[in-house]
């Protein structure tokens, strides 16, 4: 599988490094005064400035499996080490904007799944789901 890319707005890139570097432990990629680069599981996330950006948090919410679950929002498939050893993380960390915490959704269900939601410094929402096995993933 090949890496994805993603560009988003933000409206304190600061926070952003904060929060992408220090709270999720990506990487560094290339910058500019306006935007980052970010290596998010092997995964490229641009963050671009624009001011007075606020994301949509948890305004604009759709159902899934009986949690209201904010859209837009993006994230990354992981394996289950993965996603416990990111779930500790941040559950380690202060002020977290949880908009789901982790969870298990799906229970005895094909696609059963790990996840949970939180909100970036900019009001981006981010979901991490892991799974058991990849062949989970599109299970119907």
């Amino acid at each position: 599988m090949r890496p994805f890319h993603l560009a988003f707005p933000v409206h304190d890139l600061a926070a952003a490094r904060d929060f992408y570097f220090g709270t999720l432990g990506c990487t560094a990629g290339r910058s500019a005064p306006t935007w980052v680069d970010f290596e998010l599981f092997g995964h490229q996330l641009s963050a671009h400035l624009r001011e007075g950006w606020q994301g949509a948090g948890r305004a604009c919410a759709g159902g899934v499996d009986g949690d209201a679950v904010p859209l837009p929002h993006f994230g990354v498939v992981l394996t289950m080490p993965q996603w416990h050893a990111l779930r500790e993380r941040l559950e380690a960390a202060e002020g977290i904007d949880w908009v789901l915490k982790p969870k298990v959704r799906f229970v005895g269900q094909p696609g059963e799944q790990a996840t949970m939601f939180v909100l970036d410094p900019s009001g981006n929402a981010l979901e991490f789901k892991g799974f058991a096995s990849d062949e989970s993933l599109f299970a119907t």
